[in-house]
């Protein structure tokens, strides 16, 4: 598929549920947006999910994938014609719980890196339920259960969650912004969205937040 770059509204607003936009390129069963909401799969978080809308149709949107710059929509019915405007609708229960569970991970990364100095590794969500893998030198369940005690502390006071855009010059005047084992960000990003959970944690980060902490709710088991 050939591809071109589009502007992601969910970059700067997680809690857009919807949203007007042209349809640009389609190809088989997947088409490209001048604007996407839906977000596309990656850092571990699934993709958005929801619909598409036109006089007299509509369209499940049920994947969405990067290829090079462009945004594909993998659609499941009819398929809007090229240049035509859509109507897209997330499935906002499925957006808003990864986007609890996107801020738990990074709350609970903070902590790691600030209390232990551990690396991410891996991780992966799904709506209600996350993994994260750190390299730590041991994990008993003593250290399970005080990392959840500090996990849920951060989350009671309630910090304000924003994100920002750097100019990738100076974003790496941050020493701790890439937390993960192996440096993800592709060399021709010249600029860098990242995502600060005050006074915690500030990340290279593309996916989308709560806007405060306090809505992740109880972290653990």
């Amino acid at each position: 598929m050939s591809g071109v770059n589009f502007y992601q509204l969910y970059h700067s607003d997680s809690y857009l549920r919807e949203m007007e936009a042209a349809v640009v390129l389609v190809e088989g069963n997947h088409i490209a947006l001048d604007q996407p909401v839906f977000y596309a799969q990656s850092g571990g978080q699934p993709a958005g999910h929801g619909t598409l809308s036109w006089t007299g149709a509509q369209t499940p949107v049920i994947d969405v994938r990067r290829q090079g710059e462009t945004l594909w929509h993998q659609v499941e019915g009819p398929m809007p014609p090229e240049g035509i405007c859509v109507h897209g609708l997330l499935d906002w229960t499925r957006r808003y719980a990864l986007m609890r569970v996107h801020t738990a991970l990074r709350i609970l990364c903070g902590v790691i890196w600030r209390d232990y100095e551990a690396h991410v590794t891996s991780s992966a969500m799904e709506p209600g339920q996350a993994r994260q893998d750190f390299e730590l030198e041991r994990l008993t369940l003593d250290l399970v259960t005080e990392v959840e005690r500090r996990v849920n502390a951060e989350i009671e006071a309630n910090r304000e969650v924003r994100t920002r855009f750097l100019s990738r010059a100076e974003a790496f005047t941050h020493p701790d912004l890439i937390r993960t084992k192996v440096n993800l960000l592709p060399e021709e990003i010249d600029v860098v969205r990242v995502c600060e959970i005050a006074g915690l944690d500030l990340q290279a980060d593309g996916g989308t937040h709560v806007a405060r902490a306090g809505e992740v709710a109880q972290f653990g088991s």
